[in-house]
């Protein structure tokens, strides 16, 4: 029996065949240094092209100079580009994967730090997110644009590609801005009707085209949606453009995506946005189109739902980027119906928050960005252990045993990559389940899709035939002796001391508390998510940490039944500052003030007493009291566990300590730690990717 027919259909793009209907859709990465691309690109696209996909489009590149929000981005009009494209053209093609570029220009959705030019828009109409004053392009500079894109389409040619993708019209880049009233004030040529301000993209596609030979594919990328925004398109008014963009005969495909940046989860939705939500939009373009192959995108994640999409007609293709960047194995285990065995993604968009500062990351893939070291176990396993044969001393020289105490997600990722690596793996967990701190966070709904990050890691380990021991407090006592290498990730506990960052003479040990923090209601996160206490209607959360934490501890407080009023207090500048990068704070402060959460920033604890709870203002020391506070939840950082760690350490050769239990730190860190541990600690050499 063939899995999902419909999707391993081979599929038609113009003058191409494609082998499958999966399509690996263009984002940034930030691996080049040069703007162009790079080895770590090739080895990115080749693993995915190598495991199945059938399309991929790289990147955005930038079309001319003034589209440069970051300083890794490729430029698409420089020739210095043909060469890279060629390099990766080498990783990909040769396992019959169509290779595309992605020709844009982001318009008012950027500034001018990188690039040090006035940025462009049809109209002086600055972006909700960057907020710098648009120059409004002369008849000249629109000229030089098409000339941009023609220019960048003729040197994919020279590179080798397969073909172009011409983008700028989605997400309410520089196109999209002149089809919308909403960003369109002109009076020319280029302004008013849709007729005008369709114009500029017509001029493009047909540039392209011209720059393009017909055995080579030309898309373009379009929104089903703007959103609820003044004056926007919505899907009504995208689906003229797409007629209007099939009446050229000048593209062979349009891909569907939805959202501007007034509104970033309509573009790449964190959990809990509903899976395939971009399917109905994207069904009403395809309606619209004809014959015109059509690409729908927006957490689309199973092989399921895939199948679903094109069996429906709401789209030809099917298309991924961040489930495919936890998985670049996602086809070949959808073809071989191990849908179970799919990493899935789970809507942390940590891909997202990494290129702010780095290179693309994932939050439970380490591989990415790193597939030339990681990608594939460089070991053949050996005959795994089984409940019934745990490691003995008798033993462990030729079974080369590895413990690993605590089924975090450091210690999860540990043994399975130590299990992947033909060692003989023992799992210790003092609790009754899996998960440790991310079972915590997967108590709140909207939260429930990071189960996955450790379910999938405990299921894994399952199939490789892992001993796992839960309600087991591991000793140094009960373990010495016993294995040969010991990977520690017994994780951190939460302050309960009350202080903030602000105070660091107060974190020495044996230092007072803030007066009241001893308090019978006065608890944690681990309190509330973890061991599920009760606690009374009004609750005060007080954050130092501005991460997730205590975002979800009052949505959980303040959702469903318990009702209770709750406000989040905290010394930073807003609430959640730690979630800017991931650009799902506006949904998830949305998610708050729908439930009547208060949000006060700029606060910090200085008293607890009874249910008063006296606060100042971090700037000008003036006292606030809030009466009556029922209970105060303290999420005020965590201490690290790191008493077996030191202890093993002082008797055993071969320990080493990852995740939390070293520094408290971030889900991503814990898993990251958890791959390298294992493969130094059986003699695969990580120094390369450290």
């Amino acid at each position: 029996m063939r899995h999902y027919p419909a999707l391993f259909q081979p599929g038609r793009l113009g003058p191409r065949t494609t082998r499958n209907r999966v399509w690996m859709t263009a984002h940034a990465t930030e691996f080049t240094t040069d703007h162009t691309y790079s080895a770590t690109h090739a080895a990115y696209y080749g693993e995915r092209a190598a495991k199945g996909v059938a399309v991929i489009t790289m990147e955005a590149t930038a079309v001319h100079p003034t589209s440069q929000p970051r300083t890794g981005v490729v430029l698409a009009y420089e020739p210095s580009v043909v060469e890279s494209y060629r390099t990766v053209a080498a990783a990909v093609q040769p396992h019959g994967t169509l290779l595309l570029a992605q020709l844009w220009h982001r318009g008012r959705e950027t500034d001018s730090i990188v690039s040090r030019l006035p940025v462009w828009a049809p109209s002086p109409v600055p972006c909700a997110v960057y907020r710098e004053i648009p120059h409004e392009m002369t008849a000249a500079e629109i000229d030089e644009l098409v000339e941009g894109y023609a220019r960048s389409a003729a040197l994919a040619v020279d590179g080798g590609l397969d073909g172009v993708e011409i983008h700028g019209l989605a997400h309410g880049y520089l196109l999209g801005q002149f089809l919308s009233p909403a960003t369109n004030h002109r009076t020319d040529d280029y302004g008013g009707s849709l007729d005008n301000r369709f114009r500029l993209v017509r001029r493009i596609i047909e540039r392209v085209r011209a720059a393009v030979p017909a055995t080579m594919v030309v898309g373009i990328r379009i929104n089903g949606d703007d959103g609820d925004v003044e004056n926007g398109l919505r899907t009504a008014d995208w689906a003229e453009i797409a007629r209007r963009i099939a009446a050229t005969a000048a593209v062979d495909y349009i891909s569907v995506s939805q959202g501007t940046y007034l509104d970033r989860m309509l573009i790449y939705g964190a959990s809990p946005t509903p899976m395939g939500h971009q399917i109905t939009a994207t069904s009403s373009i395809r309606s619209a189109v004809g014959e015109l192959p059509v690409v729908v995108v927006g957490r689309i994640t199973t092989p399921d739902m895939a199948e679903g999409v094109l069996l429906r007609g709401d789209a030809d293709f099917v298309g991924m980027a961040r489930q495919l960047i936890a998985d670049a194995d996602w086809v070949r285990k959808a073809a071989e119906g191990r849908a179970n065995d799919i990493r899935p993604c789970v809507g942390a968009n940590h891909c997202i928050a990494s290129i702010a500062r780095t290179a693309l990351s994932c939050v439970h893939n380490p591989a990415v960005g790193r597939e030339a070291v990681l990608a594939a176990a460089p070991a053949t396993p050996s005959t795994p252990a089984t409940p019934s044969t745990p490691a003995t001393p008798s033993t462990r020289a030729s079974a080369r045993s590895v413990a690993v105490v605590g089924a975090g997600p450091a210690g999860l990722r540990a043994a399975l990559t130590a299990a992947e690596l033909g060692r003989e793996v023992t799992l210790f967990e003092r609790a009754d389940t899996t998960g440790g701190q991310v079972r915590w966070l997967g108590a709140v709904e909207s939260y429930r899709e990071w189960l996955g990050i450790t379910d999938w890691l405990t299921d894994q380990l399952l199939k490789a035939g892992v001993t796992i021991r839960l309600g087991h407090a591991a000793t140094a006592a009960d373990l010495a002796g016993q294995f040969d290498a010991y990977i520690i990730a017994t994780g951190s506990s939460p302050r309960r001391d009350g202080w903030t960052a602000l105070r660091p003479a107060r974190w020495a040990p044996g230092a007072p508390a803030v007066p009241g923090t001893d308090q019978w209601n006065v608890f944690t996160v681990q309190d509330v998510l973890g061991e599920q206490v009760n606690l009374p209607a009004s609750v005060l959360v007080v954050d130092d940490l501005g991460d997730r934490r205590a975002l979800a501890v009052a949505e959980h407080l303040a959702g469903g039944a318990r009702r209770r009023t709750v406000e989040i207090a905290t010394r930073l500048t807003h609430v959640g500052a730690g979630l800017t990068d991931s650009h799902d704070l506006p949904s998830v402060t949305g998610r708050l003030r729908r439930l009547g959460v208060r949000l006060s920033a700029g606060v910090e604890l200085v008293e607890i007493k009874d249910d008063r709870v006296t606060l100042a203002d971090v700037h000008n020391g003036e006292r606030q009291q809030r009466e009556p506070v029922d209970a105060v939840v303290l999420v005020t950082g965590q201490r690290a566990d790191d008493g077996l760690l030191r202890e093993l350490s002082a008797i055993e050769r071969q320990v080493v300590g990852v995740g939390d239990c070293v520094a408290p730190r971030r889900v991503f860190d814990a898993v990251w730690e958890g791959e390298l541990a294992a493969r130094r600690l059986v003699g695969v050499s990580a120094a390369s990717v450290s």
